[in-house]
């Protein structure tokens, strides 16, 4: 809404500093600061609030070292990220971008599918909250949305790198011109719909789901659909089953968060997309806004979700992280960098999956379950060998920032 202000006043009137909303870097650094101060002053009201109303969390006895002690801690957080990641966002994004518009309607559809979960928890007292199903139900819906909405909208377009020959004429040693002519990789001057997205250490660093379908245009954007619905369902519930530990999800996330808004502000830049030989997605930029606020809020979270929590964010905030830092993926067409990028909760599910899996097997044939690990997800295993918690976390912070930094090389290593 301020940038749309702002821009008004610059035009109409020529008002002194209002042509400081128009940069991307300007009202990047606004959204950061103003998400940690929504998070860090209005954050212990909410803590308190959720305390006289009893909103606690109830806690399964797992036999995990520290683990009754945060009975009653306060839950649905959540709440305090999403309403850090959407005011500064629509205080200083550009409410008209196409991309913007899709993380906002991903934030806010997931906030109310996990605070749904939540309330059933709390109040209905239902361990087990929103059934499985409705969840997967409610993550295929978004889904659907983003990606028939990234095949249907005629603003998202990019464009691609086109060969074209470069002619020189230099002299020889004996003074003769001498004609070369050379392959030169530019940017089309013109945007076009297109189902390409980035692959990591592939020379040309693309990959076009047509290749897949045989070049029907029709099918490939179907599968397109399939694509954006098991990214958002499996990043989303990777993030889910990473909220496990005491500022765990929060740190991990703030990694991959930034490492997008580093991405989205290259393929954004005409010029940092031809110098890295990048697609270049126009007003994708604007989304360096949106991961500002993302990032700060989960940043400021950290403020009273580390050791010891004075609350923990539940399903309204995790599937929420998980699912928006799938569809910004998706908008930057960066989905599949998210399994090295995201590999934190990439492995939690894996450990889950296999878990599950190896029990049901050993059961129907050896009539007796047996486990891969102590206990899933894998940082409970590691809780169970006897390692503090505090431990834990850091070393995963540590593993998502690697991850994070290695992802940003594979722009460079093809």
């Amino acid at each position: 809404m301020l940038y749309h202000l702002f821009k008004y006043l610059d035009e109409a009137y020529d008002l002194p500093g209002s042509g400081m909303f128009q940069y991307i870097s300007f009202r990047a650094s606004a959204a950061v600061i103003l998400s940690l101060l929504i998070v860090i002053i209005f954050g212990r009201k909410i803590i308190d609030f959720l305390r006289r109303k009893q909103i606690g969390e109830e806690i399964r006895d797992l036999g995990l070292e520290g683990q009754l002690q945060k009975r009653g801690t306060p839950t649905m957080g959540g709440v305090i990220i999403l309403l850090a990641i959407l005011i500064p966002t629509l205080l200083l994004g550009k409410l008209d971008n196409i991309y913007v518009q899709l993380l906002l309607v991903s934030t806010v559809w997931l906030g109310l599918i996990g605070g749904l979960d939540d309330y059933i928890k709390v109040f209905r007292h239902r361990k087990e909250g929103l059934k499985g199903r409705f969840k997967i139900v409610g993550q295929v819906g978004l889904g659907i949305i983003v990606g028939t909405t990234m095949w249907l909208s005629p603003e998202i377009v990019v464009r691609e790198k086109t060969t074209q020959p470069v002619e020189t004429i230099y002299l020889d040693e004996n003074g003769e011109a001498v004609q070369s002519v050379q392959q030169t990789v530019l940017l089309n001057s013109e945007s076009v719909k297109t189902t390409q997205t980035t692959i990591p250490f592939i020379k040309d660093n693309e990959f076009d789901y047509g290749w897949l379908t045989g070049g029907n245009e029709t099918a490939t954007w179907l599968l397109y659909v399939l694509v954006a619905i098991f990214v958002v369902t499996a990043v989303s519930n990777g993030a889910n089953l990473t909220d496990g530990l005491d500022g765990l999800v929060t740190g991990v996330s703030v990694p991959i968060v930034a490492v997008l808004g580093v991405l989205a502000y290259l393929s954004g830049h005409i010029v940092y997309a031809d110098y890295l030989n990048i697609m270049y997605i126009p007003q994708s930029g604007e989304l360096v806004v949106f991961a500002a606020a993302l990032a700060g809020a989960l940043v400021g979270f950290l403020w009273y979700n580390s050791f010891p929590a004075q609350i923990f964010m539940g399903d309204t905030g995790s599937l929420s992280i998980g699912g928006v830092i799938a569809v910004f993926a998706l908008c930057i067409r960066k989905e599949l960098l998210l399994p090295l990028l995201c590999g934190v909760f990439l492995v939690e599910s894996f450990s889950v999956m296999l878990q599950v899996s190896w029990f049901k097997y050993t059961k129907r044939k050896y009539g007796e379950g047996r486990r891969i690990l102590l206990m899933s997800p894998v940082h409970h295993h590691y809780q169970k060998k006897g390692l503090f918690e505090t431990k834990i976390v850091t070393r995963f912070w540590i593993i998502s920032l690697l991850l994070a930094a290695i992802t940003l090389v594979t722009l460079k290593i093809r």
